[in-house]
């Protein structure tokens, strides 16, 4: 079933403002959102410290500068495992002293609003099912191709985690004796080549043959990893976020080759693989969680 553009969103949202926060390795970004787009955002380099109460202070402190006193919910994407029902979220990556946090009961006691956590993926696939160019449609896998890969999955209009958080992680299915992370990531340019992506890309826009070899082999590897999602979700459409996803025409050839053998054609036919497009989308994505609550009562 499609809808109109927008009309998920500004059906649940009209009037409502939302704030939404993204935890990324370095960076903390925290946006105010109405009604389908961004009023306000602060961005900060997150505290160096391995006390977990002072990135809360820290978020806290941002979440009162964007806040204007019309805010109904919070929510919050982190690149990590996520108890989403509990709130606790476990062992942030390259967060220290991030082990079992309950950031949810904290943020309530502190705002007294709801508060929704998820993984910063899944963040992604719902900011694009809401904000970019999976409006539209019920059925959405969000890739994030960066320093690793992630997965979302919108199944059925609604963003779907599995009993642990931990549905559509392809990155670790098993392939060529290790994981499919390693070949469809920036992983692929350290392990493979000895350079970083960001090397590889810089290398590429300048027509160096063997960073474009670099990349039609990364396509090739993301091609294998594309039919698996499309084994496993049969998606009507895949985005592809994370800073490789800048690298896209060095690479979608020889993904589009790897693809082509998909056991069911008429469903490749009507596939479409788009790069994103959207800035800020995961924070968007955040902000929205609690739309994605609303969408499952």
């Amino acid at each position: 079933m499609k809808r109109s553009k927008g009309e998920e969103f500004t059906g649940l949202s009209k009037g409502r403002r939302l704030i939404g926060i993204d935890v990324g390795a370095t960076n903390v970004r925290v946006a105010r959102v109405y009604e389908g787009g961004i009023e306000r955002i602060e961005s900060e380099r997150i505290v160096d410290s391995d006390e977990p109460s002072d990135l809360l202070d820290q978020i806290a402190r941002l979440i009162r500068e964007v806040d204007n006193g019309a805010v109904g919910s919070i929510g919050l994407g982190f690149p990590s495992v996520v108890d989403v029902e509990a709130g606790i979220v476990y062992d942030v990556q390259n967060i220290p002293g991030w082990d079992q946090v309950p950031v949810k009961s904290i943020l309530e006691e502190r705002f007294h609003r709801p508060v929704h956590l998820n993984n910063d993926a899944n963040c992604f696939a719902l900011g694009e099912k809401h904000f970019g160019k999976g409006r539209g449609h019920d059925s959405v896998v969000g890739l994030t191709l960066g320093s690793g890969l992630g997965c979302g999955l919108i199944l059925n209009g609604k963003l779907y985690c599995g009993a642990h958080c931990g549905a559509g992680e392809v990155g670790m299915f098993p392939y060529r004796g290790t994981i499919m992370e390693h070949y469809c990531s920036g992983m692929l340019f350290e392990r493979e080549y000895g350079v970083s992506g960001k090397e590889a890309f810089e290398r590429a826009r300048l027509g160096d043959e063997e960073a474009l070899e670099m990349y039609r082999v990364f396509g090739t590897h993301l091609g294998v990893g594309i039919k698996t999602v499309l084994y496993a979700y049969d998606p009507e459409i895949i985005i592809l976020g994370g800073s490789v996803r800048m690298a896209w025409p060095y690479f979608k050839g020889a993904m589009y080759d790897a693809i082509g053998d998909f056991g069911f054609p008429s469903s490749l036919n009507s596939l479409r693989i788009e790069v994103s497009e959207v800035q800020d989308v995961s924070v968007l994505g955040a902000a929205a969680l609690s739309l994605d609550v609303e969408l499952s009562v």
